[in-house]
């Protein structure tokens, strides 16, 4: 008998080992990521159960999560037993993640250092592809009154218009600003041109009557405060 014969479908496993059954008898928690994802895609296909496949998938990401969530579906597709409706099963799933990550608190955070703001920030901008440029406005107590998104570019850049910076502090109402982008690379090491532009952030907002109290450079795993290292 050949072992596509000899496989198991997933309905026909142990009952206990069934990704739905052991959910609800042993929690979420008790589940694997593989088998999390088998239930929002499933099935899997004639030779691979549902949590086969996504065992590959995770196993090209090395089983990062944010890896599989900068997946576009095309990328995912390319799996075998993932059509469109599956990879974005998949999407929405991490994109939820994310945004349960990035929601504000409605007490509105008081963004008192650096890693206060990093920790708020990075579920918003650690994994994604392209830099993108954000401030946080600020009251006088530097309790958060929004967070605004400035720029998104590149994979080594993004271009910033210090006017809009301004238009954007001054008409949310901001005492204060932080100043936040991503660096996709991983390094969070400034470049010579955040610090020219963290310098140009810097004077602009002083000019205003603006408190700049830090740029953060924000990695998944890591991050470069410009207070923190007496540069601003």
């Amino acid at each position: 008998m050949s072992e596509r014969e000899t496989r198991l479908t997933v309905k026909q496993w142990d009952e206990a080992d069934r990704p739905r059954e052991k959910l609800l008898a042993h929690g979420a928690q008790a589940l694997s990521n593989a088998e999390l994802l088998a239930i929002l895609i499933g099935s899997g296909t004639p030779d691979e159960t549902a949590v086969d496949v996504t065992r590959r998938i995770l196993d090209d990401t090395s089983g990062s999560l944010r890896q599989l969530g900068r997946l576009s579906c095309g990328e995912l597709c390319s799996y075998k037993g993932i059509g469109p409706a599956k990879a974005v099963s998949i999407m929405a799933a991490c994109e939820l993640g994310r945004r349960r990550e990035a929601e504000l608190d409605t007490k509105r955070p008081l963004m008192s250092n650096a890693e206060v703001i990093w920790r708020f920030y990075k579920g918003k901008m650690a994994d994604k592809i392209v830099e993108e440029f954000h401030i946080a406005l600020l009251d006088n107590s530097l309790h958060l009154i929004s967070s605004r998104l400035i720029s998104r570019g590149g994979l080594t850049s993004t271009a910033v218009d210090l006017r809009v910076l301004l238009r954007e502090a001054l008409t949310g109402g901001a005492a204060a600003v932080a100043a936040i982008h991503n660096h996709p690379s991983g390094n969070p090491r400034p470049s010579t041109q955040d610090n020219d532009l963290t310098r140009r952030i810097q004077n602009a907002c002083e000019a205003v009557g603006l408190k700049l109290v830090d740029h953060i450079i924000v990695t998944p795993d890591a991050y470069y405060s410009y207070n923190e290292s007496a540069q601003l």
